[in-house]
């Protein structure tokens, strides 16, 4: 009975394609949000630096992040496997 368990114990710790799928995506998701937060955080920043009357640095930067979100993210999910 030891050794079937053990068996069972194995089976039950190795995650399934499904679980490594949701995973995959979940952490892509809050990677693409990581990045489209710090860079509207810097440009707020900026603005607030600069003490701008229009928000241009904000602007740039969300476009610029949301880019650089949508590549990092991209080339993850097109990455051969």
């Amino acid at each position: 009975m030891g050794n079937n368990s053990t068996k069972q114990d194995s089976i039950k710790s190795k995650p399934t394609k499904n679980q490594n799928s949701y995973l995959k995506y979940t952490s892509m998701a809050f990677q693409l949000g990581g990045i489209i937060l710090v860079g509207t955080l810097a440009g707020r920043w900026l603005d607030e630096r600069l003490a701008l009357q229009t928000p241009v640095c904000t602007i740039v930067l969300a476009l610029l992040s949301v880019a650089a979100g949508l590549y990092v993210s991209l080339k993850d999910f097109i990455q051969p496997r």
